[in-house]
C-alpha cells in the first residue's frame, strides 16, 4: 500500500505523461522510479531510495529548490520534458497531504527564462500536411508566431533549417515516414491534436481569415498553440499578439546546405559563432538587435525598393561617427524588452526586470533627438517611446532602485511612494531598535553581561542565558528551550511585541508584493507599445552595428541594380580577412552578367578557389540584407536564391555515400534554380570514377550554361581541365588562381584571372601538405606514364571533339565534295593509299 504522497506523486505523475517530475517536498524538488534512475546520471546527482510502503523501496534523487534554473537546461539539453509541481497551498495550514499542482511544463522550444542565449530564438515548430505542407513556429520568449505553407517539401525543408526550432512538433503519420526530420538537430515530439482550431481562433479573433486561407499551416499552429497553452497551466500568452505570415516572394530562398556552407551564423567546425558572418558583422548593443540581424542574415530581401531604404539607414549612421558613438552608447542602455514581454505574460517578471525597462524607456526620447535633424529613412525608425512616458514615471516612483544591487534584504517599493507601507516599515524598523533597548536594558537589570534576545522561525523570539549565569535568571523569565551550554526564556512583554512586529513584517510584505504586482499588470496592458518600441530600437540597433562594421573593416555602400548582373571590382572575404588581417587577403574581381554567366574556375588545391566563390555568394547577400560589402566597388542585382555546392560527406545514418549526398545536391539545384538564381558549385564528380564524374560535370556545365529558360550566374570550381573548352563557348569564360613555381614547389597567390590554368600541381601540394619524399617521386613517374597514353589521349579528344561538335553549326569542308566525287571502284589500292596520304597533308595545311 503506497503512503498518501506517494498516491498523489503517482496521481499527478499519470498526468504529465512522458515529461520528467520535479515533485516538490518542502525545500527541494524530488523525482521517484525511473524519472529519478533516467535523471540522476545527467543532473550528476546520487541516486537514493525512499520507502513506499509494504517493504518496498523506489529509486529517488533530487535537487535544491533555489537551484533549479542550474540543472533545468542538462535534462532539456538532453532532449527531455520537465513538469514542475508546486505546493500550492500553505504546508502550516494544510490539513492532510499539501495541495500540488503542475505550474510549468519546460521542454526545449517552451524556455521562458534565463536558460537561453540573448541573441539566438528559441522557436518551438509543428508541421502538418493537408494537401499542402503547413509549418508553425513561435519563441515563447519573444512572441513571434508565424505560420508558413507550400506545396513542395523542399521548399518545407529549407524553411525548417532557416527556422532551427529547438522542438518541432509531428503528428504521428508524419513521424512514420521516411522524411528527414532528425537533421534539424531538434527534439522531434509527436502530437496528437492536429484536429481544430478553436483555441487558436479564440485567441487571434481578428485573423480567421489569414488561417481559412492556410488550413496546413492553420493545423500546425492549432496543435502548437495547444501545446504552449498546457506548457504553463491557467496562463496565456499576452505577448504573442498576432500570427504572421510567412511570404517566400519577399526574401531570398537558402536551403540548408547553403546556410552550412556559407556558414552565416554557425561554423562547419566547432557548431558556434566564430567564423561565422554572423560574428564579423554582429556590433549591435542590444539582444533584440542581434537576433533580429540574425534573422536578416537568414532572409535577405528580394525588393530592391527595401534593400534601398535599408542601405540609406545605414548609411547615414555610416557618414556621421560621432552621431554613430552616440547613438550606440544609448542603445547600451537598452534591456531585452521583448523578452521581458515574455516574462511579465507568464507573471515571472521581477522587480528587476520593471525597473530595467523604467530605464529603457529614458532612451527613445534621447534617441529620438539625435535621429531628428537626420534625412529619412532614419528619422522615422523610431516613433514608439513618447505613449509610455507615463508608465515610465510611475515605475521609477514606486520601485526602490536598490533592488538592481541584488541585496535579499532590499524593499520592493521605494519609501515615500505608499503611506501604509511606510507606516509598516517603521513600525519593523523601531520593533527592530525597541528589541535592541531591551536586551541592553535586560543586561543592566539582570546583571548578565552575556544576555542576548534573538530569533528563529520555531520559537519566534527568545533571550537566551548560558548555564553560568542561571542563578542570576529574574523570576519573570519562562522557559523555552534548553540548550547544551544554554537556556532560552521568554517573557510576556517580548510576547506581545514579538506578535506586533511579525504581524508588521508579514503585513508589509504582502502589501508590497501587491503593489509589485499591480504595477506589473500596468505593464502587461502596455504590451503591444512596448513589442513595437522593442522591434524599432532593434532596427536602429542593427543599422547602427552595419554601419560601425562598414567603417571598422572599410565595406562601400553597393549598387543596387536591376540588369541582372553581379560586378565586384577588389572584393574580399568578410570572415576570412577578419582572420587573415586586411593587409594579408588579396582581393579579386568578379563579373556576372547574362551575356557571360557561368565562369569555369581552374587552378590547384588550396589556391583559393572555394574562398573566392564563397566571397561573392557572401558579398550578394549582405548587399541583400542591407548591409556595406567588402569590396573597391560592387553593383548587384537581387537573386532569388543562393545554392551552394562545396564540399560534401557521407551521410552514414541514412546509408548514402559522398558521392549520392553531392548528386542530391545537384539535383536539388537544378529543380529549384532560376534565371535569377547565383549557383556555386565546387568539384562536381570528383566522388566517383573519373570519366563517370567528367561525363557528369560536363553534361551539367552544359545544362547551366545552354539551357534555354535557365542560364543563372554560376561559379563552376573543377579540376577536370577537359571542361575549360566549354569555357570559349557562348555563355561562358575561363579564370584560373594563379600560382608562381620556385623550383618544384609553388607559391599560391591567390589572383584569380582570365584563362585556364595547365595543371593542378597536386604533387606540389602533397608535398607542402608533408607527404613522404619517396611516394612523391613514385608519383611523378605514374603522372608521366598516365600524360602519354595514347589511349587517354585518345578518349579525352575523343569527348572534346564530341561536345565541340554539339555545338558546332553544321557546314560543309570543300574536301568533303572532292571525296564523295571519288571514282572508288576504279582506284587501285595503291591510288587509294596514296590519295589519303595527300588528303592528310592537304588537311593539315587547311588546320594551319
Amino acid at each position: 500500500m503506497s503512503t498518501p504522497m506517494m498516491q498523489q506523486y503517482q496521481e499527478i505523475k499519470a498526468r504529465v505523461g512522458d515529461a520528467i517530475l520535479f515533485f516538490r517536498l518542502g525545500d527541494f524538488y524530488e523525482m521517484f522510479g525511473a524519472d529519478a534512475e533516467l535523471a540522476a546520471p545527467i543532473l550528476e546527482i546520487a541516486l537514493t531510495g525512499r520507502e513506499a510502503g509494504e517493504a518496498r523501496r523506489i529509486p529517488m534523487c533530487g535537487v535544491p529548490y533555489h537551484s533549479v534554473e542550474h540543472y533545468l537546461p542538462k535534462l532539456i539539453a538532453a532532449g527531455h520534458k520537465v513538469a514542475i509541481c508546486e505546493q500550492v497551498e500553505d504546508p502550516r495550514l494544510a490539513k492532510g497531504i499539501v495541495k500540488r499542482e503542475i505550474v510549468r511544463l519546460v521542454s526545449p522550444g517552451t524556455l521562458t527564462d534565463g536558460l537561453l542565449s540573448g541573441q539566438d530564438n528559441n522557436f518551438l515548430a509543428g508541421v502538418w500536411h493537408d494537401g499542402a505542407w503547413g509549418l508553425a513556429f513561435l519563441d515563447m520568449t519573444t512572441g513571434e508566431f508565424t505560420i508558413f505553407e507550400t506545396e513542395s517539401f523542399d521548399i518545407l525543408q529549407a524553411e525548417l533549417a532557416h527556422v532551427r526550432p529547438a522542438e518541432l512538433l509531428l503528428p504521428k503519420e508524419l513521424l512514420k515516414q521516411a522524411k528527414p526530420w532528425q537533421p534539424y538537430y531538434c527534439t522531434v515530439r509527436e502530437r496528437r491534436d492536429y484536429v481544430g482550431t478553436e483555441d487558436l481562433r479564440e485567441h487571434f479573433a481578428g485573423q480567421a481569415a489569414l488561417l481559412e486561407e492556410h488550413p496546413a499551416a492553420a493545423g500546425a499552429a492549432a496543435a502548437l498553440w495547444r501545446y504552449v497553452l498546457a506548457s504553463v497551466p491557467g496562463t496565456t500568452p499576452s505577448h504573442v499578439l498576432e500570427i504572421k505570415l510567412y511570404n517566400q516572394d519577399r526574401w531570398m530562398v537558402l536551403d540548408s546546405w547553403t546556410r552550412r556552407n556559407l556558414e552565416l551564423s554557425e561554423s562547419l567546425r566547432g557548431k558556434g559563432k566564430k567564423g561565422t558572418l554572423f560574428s564579423v558583422l554582429d556590433l549591435t548593443k542590444t539582444a533584440a538587435g542581434g537576433r533580429l540581424l540574425k534573422r536578416w542574415l537568414e532572409q535577405p530581401l528580394l525588393s530592391v525598393a527595401e534593400i534601398e531604404t535599408r542601405l540609406a539607414a545605414v548609411e547615414g549612421l555610416y557618414r556621421d561617427e560621432f552621431l554613430r558613438s552616440d547613438v550606440q552608447k544609448l542603445l547600451d542602455e537598452v534591456y531585452d524588452l521583448e523578452r521581458l514581454m515574455g516574462k511579465v505574460s507568464y507573471g515571472s517578471a521581477q522587480a528587476r526586470d520593471l525597473l530595467a525597462l523604467a530605464q529603457t524607456l529614458n532612451v527613445p526620447p534621447l534617441l529620438r533627438a539625435l535621429l531628428a535633424p537626420q534625412a529619412e529613412p532614419l528619422a522615422n525608425y523610431l516613433r514608439r517611446g513618447d505613449d509610455l512616458a507615463l508608465l515610465k514615471e510611475k515605475l521609477t516612483d514606486a520601485l526602490n532602485p536598490d533592488i538592481l544591487s541584488g541585496s535579499a534584504q532590499t524593499s520592493l517599493i521605494r519609501a515615500g511612494y505608499s503611506a501604509e507601507v511606510d507606516e509598516l516599515r517603521a513600525v519593523v524598523s523601531g520593533g527592530r531598535d525597541w528589541i535592541a533597548a531591551l536586551e541592553t536594558s535586560e543586561k543592566e537589570r539582570t546583571g548578565i553581561r552575556s544576555l542576548k534576545i534573538g530569533y528563529n522561525k520555531v520559537f519566534g523570539y527568545y533571550i537566551e542565558v548560558t548555564h553560568a549565569n542561571a542563578g542570576l535568571v529574574p523570576a519573570d523569565y519562562q522557559r523555552k528551550q534548553t540548550l547544551a551550554n544554554a537556556e532560552r526564556f521568554v517573557t510576556p512583554e517580548l510576547k506581545e511585541y514579538e506578535q506586533k512586529i511579525l504581524t508588521a513584517e508579514t503585513r508589509l510584505g504582502q502589501l508590497e508584493y501587491d503593489i509589485f504586482a499591480a504595477l506589473r499588470e500596468e505593464v502587461r496592458s502596455h504590451t503591444e507599445e512596448i513589442l513595437q518600441l522593442a522591434q524599432e530600437l532593434a532596427q536602429i540597433d542593427v543599422f547602427a552595428g552595419l554601419a560601425e562594421a562598414a567603417v571598422r573593416y572599410n565595406y562601400v555602400r553597393p549598387e543596387i541594380s536591376a540588369a541582372k548582373e553581379i560586378r565586384i571590382s577588389e572584393g574580399r572575404h568578410p570572415v576570412v580577412e577578419q582572420m587573415l588581417g586586411t593587409q594579408a587577403f588579396v582581393p579579386n574581381d568578379t563579373s556576372l552578367t547574362p551575356e557571360k554567366h557561368l565562369g569555369i574556375i581552374t587552378g590547384p588545391n588550396m589556391a583559393g578557389k572555394s574562398t573566392y566563390m564563397r566571397q561573392v555568394a557572401l558579398i550578394v547577400l549582405m548587399a541583400q540584407i542591407g548591409s556595406f560589402v567588402p569590396a573597391q566597388k560592387a553593383k548587384i542585382s537581387p537573386v532569388d536564391r543562393i545554392f551552394t555546392r562545396v564540399g560534401a560527406a557521407d551521410d552514414l545514418a541514412a546509408g548514402q555515400s559522398t558521392f549520392m549526398v553531392e548528386m542530391q545536391e545537384v539535383a536539388y539545384i537544378l529543380r529549384h534554380a532560376t534565371s535569377a538564381s547565383l549557383i556555386i558549385l565546387d568539384e562536381v564528380g570528383r566522388g566517383t570514377a573519373t570519366f563517370d564524374g567528367l561525363s557528369i560535370a560536363w553534361a551539367l556545365v552544359e545544362h547551366l550554361q545552354r539551357h534555354p529558360a535557365l542560364k543563372p550566374k554560376t561559379l563552376f570550381a573543377t579540376h577536370y581541365h577537359e571542361l575549360t573548352q566549354l569555357g570559349e563557348l557562348p555563355g561562358s569564360f575561363n579564370l584560373h588562381v594563379s600560382v608562381k613555381e620556385k623550383g618544384e614547389d609553388i607559391v599560391f597567390l591567390h589572383k584569380i584571372l582570365p584563362g585556364k590554368a595547365d595543371r593542378s600541381y597536386g604533387i606540389q601540394v602533397a608535398r607542402l601538405a608533408g607527404v613522404p619524399a619517396e611516394l612523391l617521386q613514385r608519383a611523378k613517374v605514374l603522372l608521366r606514364t598516365l600524360e602519354e597514353s595514347s589511349q587517354q589521349e585518345t578518349l579525352m579528344e575523343e569527348a572534346a571533339v564530341t561536345q565541340l561538335a554539339l555545338f558546332a553549326e553544321p557546314e560543309t569542308h570543300p574536301l568533303l565534295d572532292e571525296i564523295g566525287a571519288l571514282p572508288l571502284e576504279d582506284m587501285s589500292p595503291r591510288q587509294a593509299l596514296e590519295y589519303l596520304f595527300d588528303l592528310r597533308t592537304r588537311l593539315k595545311a587547311t588546320d594551319a
